[in-house]
């Protein structure tokens, strides 16, 4: 695969968005190859925690506009591609492990909204990251505008939709959008002091309690704490790892998950 890279050490899945001359704008091949690494991961029990970045000088700059503006001239094939990018990029977010976006240089439209598919955003104190959007006279589809929302309330949602306009790595980390960021000399650090803890954790733990979150979004209390219970429940009557978790902490030893 050219567009998108896979690298899997101790754990730690890395995929690497690879259009450097295109800023890592998005075709439909890259959508493609996207897919197919995003289903490895899924299906590989040894990984624990994906993180996402972009080659060269961005994270993602969003939709190829070259192809976008040859496929608004074949209707269907530009309805297909919007309908590919919503389902890969749900598709990232519903991975069953942790996702982690290392974002540096530029993660504008799409850029964003792929950033937004992910559990944990760690950015480049002078990243570019915004909507924009607006300023070419389109607006967001690939679930930007509800992620978004959801991320950072209405009204800052809907400021940084309307006029456009890009954030520092470090607004966005005050904005709520990235959980932190760091000078870009130490962004690789910053994500490893994450990754470095998830590693020894339970993968089926992990899985759980993000099914539980994604469900429980916006939502009554009352469905959320349903779907806490029903998945606690689920986990304990299927896995050895929490037997062999407590047996470890009684043990005083360091647990051998099953996965």
């Amino acid at each position: 695969m050219a567009c998108v890279t896979l690298e899997r050490a101790e754990g730690v899945a890395r995929v690497h968005l690879n259009r450097p001359e295109a800023l890592n704008s998005i075709t439909m091949d890259m959508l493609d190859e996207l897919e197919v690494v995003v289903d490895e991961v899924a299906n590989d029990r040894s990984v624990r925690a994906v993180v996402l970045s972009g080659e060269g000088r961005a994270f993602c700059t969003g939709a190829d506009l070259k192809t976008v503006r040859e496929l608004f001239e074949r209707w269907g094939d530009y309805v297909e591609y919007l309908y590919r990018l919503t389902a890969v990029f749900k598709k990232v977010e519903r991975l069953p492990v942790p996702t982690i976006a290392r974002v540096h240089g530029y993660a504008l439209a799409g850029g964003l909204e792929l950033l937004l598919c992910c559990d944990i955003a760690v950015a480049a104190e002078e990243a570019k990251i915004g909507d924009q959007h607006a300023n070419v006279g389109l607006i967001a589809g690939a679930g930007g505008i509800p992620r978004l929302a959801r991320r950072v309330g209405r009204s800052l949602a809907l400021e940084i939709l309307y006029t456009g306009r890009w954030l520092s790595g470090r607004e966005a980390a005050d904005a709520g959008i990235v959980l932190r960021a760091v000078p870009e000399p130490d962004l690789d650090d910053a994500v490893s002091a994450i990754t470095d803890q998830l590693v020894g954790k339970s993968r089926s733990s992990l899985s759980y309690m993000k099914r539980v979150v994604l469900a429980g979004e916006d939502v009554p209390l009352e469905t959320a704490l349903n779907e806490e219970r029903a998945a606690l429940l689920e986990f304990f009557s299927t896995s050895p790892d929490p037997r062999e978790g407590i047996a470890a902490f009684v043990q005083k030893r360091q647990p051998i998950f099953h996965d």
